[in-house]
C-alpha cells in the first residue's frame, strides 16, 4: 500500500484546522468533523482497492529484437473494477537501453482496456532482459456524468505487479529485410534509393528456345530451329545465376568506432544480411566469412561451416559455405548473431589462404573493413592482391561524416585551424585508399555507414550487370 500526494496534502490541512482550535474552539469541532471523513475515505479507498484484484496487465514483445530499428512494444492494460482508477505504469526494460521514462499516467473508466505502444531502439545484439510491469492504481471519486474535471483520485495506491520477466534476443537488422521486401513487391526500390542499372548486351545463360514474336530481337534468331520448324524460333536468355556472394567482415579493433550507438561491426552485419537476402532473391548464392586475428588450423574443419572457439565465444572465425537452398538466410542470420569485435589485429593473409583453402569456385568477395590511412592499407595490399586474382574483390569501408562536417565548419581561431587541417588530410587519405585500391584493379566503395546498405546493393547490382 502507498499514499499519494493527496493523502500528505488533506492530512496537513486537518492538522492546521485542528490546531486553530487553541484560538477559536469552532475550529476544532470542524476538524474532528473533518479527520473522522478522512479517516472513512481512507478506509473506503483500501476495501474498494483490496476488494478484489482489479488490474490485469500485459506486455506483447516480440521475441526477437531487429538491432538498430525501432521494434515496437505494447502494453494491454484491463479495469476489471467497478469504478473508474487513476493509473501509473512503469515498464521495467532492459537496463542496456538506460530508459527510466517507460512511465505513462492515465484514467481508465470501468470495466475497459487501454492499450500503450511505445518503441525501443537496440544498438547492441544479444540477450536483453525485461523486468515486471509496475502498476500503481487509485481509487477516483466524486464522478459526476464522467466529466474528468470532477473527478478526484483518492488517498491510497495499490501497486500491481504484472507481466512476468521475460527474455528476448536482439538480432541482426531483419526488420530492414521485410522493407526491402515490401519495397521489392511494390516496385519502388528506386525511392528508396537502389539505381536502376542499364543492362549490357544480351543476357548470358541459354534459357529456352520460342517462337518469334514481334518485336523480339531478330539478332536472337536461331536459324537451325528455324529450318527444322519452318517457321522464325529465337533464343532466349536469362541472367547468369548461382553466382557465390561471400559477406566477409573484419572483426578487428578498427571495426570498433560507433556512430548513433552502433559499431561498425553492426552496420556491417546489417548490411551484409540485405545483401544475401537480395543476392538470394537474384537466384545468386549467399554465404559468409568473419575473421579477427589468427585462427588455430585445428579448429578449422569441412562440411557445413567452421568456427573457431580458441579465440572465445563469437570472436573467432565462422564460414557459412555460399547457398541458396531454404533455410540459409535464418542460418546466417543465426551466425551473425553472436559476432563480437576483438582488441587485435585481424590476419589479412589467414584469410586470404583459408579463403583460398575453403572457396575454390570465383565468387565476389565483399570485405567490410576500416583503414585510417594509406599506410594500413599498403601493409594489407598484398593479400588484396592475392584474394583478387581468384575472387573478384569489393573493399568496402567507412566514411566518418563527423569529421566532415567538422572539417566544412569554419574555424573560430588558430588552435581550430590546426585542427581542421589535421581532420580534412584525413578526410583526403580515404580518398587516396580508394583511388590506391583501384590502381590495383580492386573494386572499392567509401560509403557513411546509414547508406550502407543501399549502396552496397547498388554496386552489387552494378557488378553484376557489367559481369564483373
Amino acid at each position: 500500500m502507498f499514499l499519494t500526494r493527496r493523502f500528505y496534502i488533506v492530512m496537513t490541512v486537518v492538522i492546521l484546522v485542528l490546531a486553530s482550535g487553541y484560538l477559536w474552539y469552532p475550529a476544532f469541532i470542524v476538524g474532528r468533523w473533518m479527520l473522522l471523513a478522512f479517516v472513512a475515505a481512507v478506509v473506503t479507498d483500501i476495501v474498494r482497492l483490496w476488494s478484489r484484484r482489479g488490474i490485469t496487465a500485459e506486455r506483447h514483445c516480440p521475441d526477437r529484437l531487429s538491432n538498430g530499428d525501432n521494434n515496437k512494444v505494447s502494453l494491454v492494460m484491463t479495469n476489471n473494477y467497478r469504478f473508474a482508477v487513476s493509473v501509473e505504469i512503469i515498464d521495467e526494460v532492459p537496463v542496456e537501453f538506460q530508459q527510466r521514462n517507460i512511465c505513462y499516467r492515465f484514467s481508465l473508466p470501468k470495466e475497459e482496456q487501454h492499450r500503450i505502444d511505445y518503441h525501443l531502439r537496440p544498438t547492441r545484439r544479444g540477450s536483453y532482459a525485461f523486468g515486471v510491469v509496475q502498476v500503481f492504481v487509485t481509487p477516483l471519486t466524486l464522478q459526476f456524468l464522467n466529466f474528468s474535471i470532477l473527478r478526484f483520485s483518492g488517498f491510497v495506491q495499490r501497486r500491481y505487479r504484472c507481466a512476468s520477466p521475460q527474455q528476448v534476443k536482439v538480432y541482426p537488422s531483419f526488420l530492414m529485410l521485410h522493407q526491402y521486401e515490401l519495397l521489392a513487391a511494390s516496385r519502388h526500390l528506386v525511392e528508396f534509393g537502389i539505381k536502376r542499372i542499364r543492362r549490357i548486351g544480351n543476357h548470358t545463360e541459354f534459357e529456352q528456345i520460342k517462337d518469334y514474336v514481334q518485336g523480339d530481337d531478330y539478332r536472337t534468331i536461331n536459324w537451325r530451329a528455324t529450318a527444322r520448324r519452318h517457321q522464325l524460333m529465337i533464343n532466349v536468355y536469362q541472367d547468369e545465376r548461382s553466382q557465390q556472394i561471400y559477406n566477409v567482415i573484419d572483426k578487428g579493433r578498427v571495426m570498433q568506432q560507433t556512430f548513433n550507438g552502433m559499431t561498425l561491426l553492426d552496420y556491417a552485419i546489417n548490411a551484409s544480411l540485405v545483401l544475401s537476402y537480395v543476392a538470394m532473391q537474384k537466384e545468386d548464392k549467399a554465404g559468409l566469412i568473419t575473421f579477427a586475428e589468427h585462427p588455430e588450423s585445428t579448429t578449422l574443419g569441412r562440411g557445413q561451416g567452421w568456427t573457431s572457439p580458441s579465440l572465445g565465444m563469437g570472436q573467432g572465425w565462422t564460414f557459412v559455405p555460399a547457398s541458396r537452398q531454404y533455410g540459409q538466410l535464418q542460418t546466417l542470420l543465426e551466425a551473425l548473431y553472436s559476432q563480437q569485435t576483438t582488441f587485435g589485429e585481424s590476419d589479412f593473409s589467414a584469410l586470404a589462404a583459408y579463403t583460398n583453402q575453403y572457396v575454390s569456385k570465383r565468387s565476389l568477395m565483399v570485405l567490410y573493413t576500416n583503414f585510417l590511412n594509406r599506410i594500413a592499407l599498403q601493409r594489407q595490399l598484398p593479400f588484396f592482391r592475392q584474394l583478387n586474382q581468384r575472387h573478384k574483390l569489393l573493399v568496402v569501408f567507412f566514411e566518418d561524416e563527423e569529421l566532415k562536417d567538422y572539417v566544412r565548419q569554419p574555424a573560430e581561431d588558430v588552435e581550430q585551424q590546426f585542427q581542421k587541417v589535421i581532420a580534412g588530410k584525413m578526410v583526403y587519405e580515404k580518398r587516396l585508399i580508394v583511388s590506391t585500391l583501384k590502381q590495383n584493379g580492386i573494386a572499392a566503395l567509401l560509403t557513411p555507414p546509414a547508406s550502407l546498405s543501399v549502396n552496397i546493393i547498388n554496386k552489387y547490382l552494378e557488378l553484376k550487370q557489367t559481369r564483373l
